[in-house]
């Protein structure tokens, strides 16, 4: 088979490229291992798809080269795909940070994209898995570059578009076949982690906290100058919620961020966001109320209890308020809009949302999405190493990146 195109990946990303070069009047064909089209799309945000975000930037993402998501989203952004929502006719509404959802199912936004590959005459075969790729000797920028055989047998490209994604959720399939393909054509590849996914805690951190699983805090998470505040869960495992997915992906990044030799830190919760807990509580001073009473009228009672446990004495439990000593009252509110927890990990990427690292971007061009030194060779989405916050974010990314490399491909 002779194609000018061979996009292997037909997820986000995957199609949103297939469209745009087919628009070009380029020889398509986009091919998955998978039998189902775009299922990370329509398993994402409960069925309903968080498919961007209104406050999309390049603050928003993470990677070895910040500037490097800069170029693709300046030039297909988020108001470009709201766009194409709203020609389209899907109805959509906005969530809590600006996050922008379906409003029947994501199979709105898979078929939308199907039906512009169909338009731009793309060819399309699922469940066709790869099982090599061959770089083709030639001076003819016309003719094929690379033979890749497949189940379908071989097909001759001149342009090779690798949108396989990455680690994340492997019940659907996830695989490391994009990562081992750069590195067979000399690419460097950022190790691979889990991101926005659970963190664990070891078991002489966890075991006093058992009887706190459960329990959702409107708190701030923070590592390093990364902070987000979005509620925070207490686990039998450790930590999630949306602030807590959120951090994990600076902390998973500091642990690499000396070849994995930099000692890991701890991650700092703010219990009462927003609020002076020594001001507080010296507004509390006089009264006769207990502190674990006091701290149950801005957090969960049984919560409130139990982390007054963790303080160490048991004064701060068995005594009014009134009765503690400046220097107690100070550890508290220190803890109240500090507690630390140091994790002993992640849940790993059967629980992440995403992956943080990928193709180096330093062997990319931000213009093209093309490796700099193998002609035809592109590669787009969470395969690369550019990774969103939670909130649309990434998604974003792949509509971007997907968009750029249609262009050239």
């Amino acid at each position: 088979m002779l194609t000018d195109v061979l996009i292997i990946g037909a997820g986000a990303a995957g199609m949103m490229c297939a469209a745009q070069a087919g628009f070009r009047g380029r020889r398509v064909l986009l091919i998955d291992h998978g039998e189902k089209l775009g299922e990370r799309i329509r398993i994402s945000g409960g069925g309903r798809c968080n498919f961007t975000n209104r406050t999309v930037s390049p603050d928003n993402y993470l990677s070895q080269n910040p500037h490097f998501c800069r170029s693709a989203l300046a030039r297909f952004s988020q108001y470009d795909f709201i766009e194409m929502i709203e020609r389209r006719g899907i109805p959509y509404h906005e969530r809590e940070h600006g996050q922008l959802f379906c409003d029947e199912s994501a199979e709105d936004i898979i078929d939308m994209l199907r039906d512009a590959c169909d338009d731009a005459g793309v060819q399309r075969r699922m469940g066709c898995a790869v099982h090599s790729v061959t770089a083709l000797a030639t001076d003819d920028a016309a003719a094929p570059r690379f033979a890749v055989a497949t189940d379908l047998g071989t097909i001759r490209c001149q342009s090779l578009v690798v949108a396989t994604g990455g680690l994340a959720i492997p019940k659907i399939g996830a695989t490391p076949f994009g990562y081992k393909l750069a590195e067979q054509f000399g690419l460097p590849v950022i190790a691979p982690q889990p991101a926005l996914v659970p963190l664990a805690l070891a078991p002489e951190v966890l075991t006093p906290l058992k009887d706190m699983a459960g329990a959702t805090l409107d708190a701030r998470a923070q590592f390093d100058e990364a902070a987000f505040r979005e509620n925070v869960l207490i686990t039998h495992r450790g930590l999630s919620g949306p602030a807590i997915l959120q951090i994990s992906s600076y902390w998973q990044m500091q642990a690499y961020a000396r070849g994995g030799q930099e000692k890991r830190r701890p991650v700092s919760i703010d219990l009462m966001p927003g609020v002076d807990a020594a001001a507080w509580l010296c507004e509390h001073r006089q009264g006769r109320i207990h502190l674990p009473n006091l701290l149950a009228e801005r957090l969960p009672r049984r919560f409130a209890h139990e982390w007054c446990a963790l303080l160490g004495s048991e004064r701060f439990v068995s005594r009014p308020i009134g009765e503690l000593s400046n220097k107690e009252l100070q550890v508290v509110a220190e803890r109240l809009n500090g507690w630390t927890l140091m994790p002993a990990g992640t849940l790993g990427f059967a629980k992440a949302e995403v992956t943080l690292g990928g193709v180096s971007t330093d062997a990319l061009s931000s213009k093209t999405m093309a490796a700099k030194e193998v002609p035809g060779l592109y590669f787009i989405g969470e395969v690369v190493d550019v990774t969103g916050w939670l909130g649309g974010y990434n998604f974003q990314w792949a509509w971007s990146s997907g968009w750029v490399a249609g262009q050239f491909a």
